[in-house]
């Protein structure tokens, strides 16, 4: 909690639930992970919190950007940033998407696939384009494997096969998960892609850029390490794997960019027992998973949830307001809140700038998506 959303809460009352984001944090953050990665090209996610103040702010601030569809590089050119500071890093884009991208100017895509590649090479000839390689995504709250990525062999061979192409093997990526506690977890993919280059140089291509992905944190209810310890261990890993001959690094931050700067206020709908004897009370908020709290699911990113009561705490469940049985945001979670809560209390959910907003169901029971109100 900021002074400025404190003051903002007390003054403003707009309908709940809604998020509203301190663009100081924001600047901090940037700064905070400029000074932890010098030598880095910063790339941010777009899709952990596309507010226009947002985006303008990071365009002003130096920021490059990490784009998953047409949408977001229209998003990003709209703050005035130009398309050399775009990256369509999403690995599963139409044809026609790609197009779209290089009709505005964008000259760089991710791959993981033959097909894809090709699909690159076809609607933006010319363009740098680099592989995403598989990680285990251990120890993240948010693991991000599987669905992106291939193995390092199927990669060398991708990239060797991009040279023969119309397009330019500019290097490799990985992501090690989002809310990544431990940052040693770069270590193993890191040592991956110095192999991948070094394969890659003995058959004649010359990779020349790292992206490293995001992964760093937020402070939600566990302690996450400061951003120089995760700098420290990725430059200690990019020395000891790559010796002197460290490519350019790109970082693709999101959750730790706006996560911290942002609160969602909302309020008691109903609070209830299932049993006369149940220990627990259920205490059901006009925000779920599908109005932006996603993430929510399987109790992975556990916000912090504050009230202004000041009675004892006591355990309960935490659930959202539609008809849907799987709208339960914390049943398995210590969750305490004041025995003296009633229905019709406002709720702080701190820590909430990422991947609410932009996982707000449009329609799902009628409820409008979250406003956010930047500050």
């Amino acid at each position: 909690m900021t002074k400025k959303i404190d003051r903002f809460l007390a003054e403003q009352h707009p309908p709940t639930p809604f998020l509203v984001v301190d663009t100081d944090i924001v600047a901090d953050n940037y700064k905070r992970l400029r000074s932890a990665v010098p030598g880095a090209g910063i790339y941010y996610a777009v899709k952990a919190n596309p507010a226009p103040e947002i985006l303008k702010l990071l365009t002003k601030l130096g920021s490059s950007f990490d784009t998953a569809s047409v949408n977001e590089i229209d998003m990003v050119l709209a703050t005035g940033a130009s398309a050399d500071r775009i990256s369509y890093g999403n690995t599963i884009k139409k044809k026609a998407d790609i197009a779209a991208a290089y009709e505005r100017g964008v000259k760089l895509y991710a791959f993981d696939s033959d097909a894809e590649l090709g699909k690159i090479a076809d609607a933006a000839p010319g363009s740098k384009v680099f592989c995403r390689i598989l990680t285990s995504g251990a120890n993240a709250d948010w693991p991000l494997s599987r669905k992106f990525g291939c193995d390092v062999e199927m990669a060398k061979n991708l990239l060797i096969a991009a040279a023969k192409r119309e397009v330019i093997p500019y290097g490799v990526s990985f992501h090690v998960g989002s809310q990544q506690r431990d940052p040693a977890q770069w270590d193993a993919a890191v040592a991956q892609a110095a192999w991948l280059f070094r394969e890659c140089e003995q058959a004649g291509v010359q990779l020349t850029m790292l992206n490293i992905g995001g992964g760093f944190p937020t402070r939600y209810r566990k302690l996450v390490p400061k951003m120089a310890d995760y700098g420290n261990a990725i430059y200690e890993s990019l020395g000891r794997h790559f010796g002197n001959r460290i490519p350019d690094i790109i970082v693709e931050p999101g959750r730790q960019m706006v996560g911290s700067a942002g609160v969602i206020q909302t309020e008691v709908v109903l609070i209830s027992k299932k049993s006369e004897g149940d220990s627990r009370r259920w205490v059901y908020l006009d925000i779920g998973k599908f109005g932006g709290l996603a993430e929510t699911m399987d109790e992975a990113i556990q916000y912090p949830i504050v009230s202004a009561r000041k009675g004892s705490l006591a355990p309960v469940v935490l659930a959202g307001p539609t008809c849907d049985s799987a709208d339960i945001l914390y049943e398995k979670a210590d969750y305490r809140l004041p025995e003296d809560l009633e229905i019709g209390d406002k709720l702080e959910i701190r820590s909430a700038g990422a991947y609410t907003t932009t996982y707000a169901a449009v329609a799902f029971n009628g409820f409008e998506p979250i406003k956010t109100y930047c500050i």
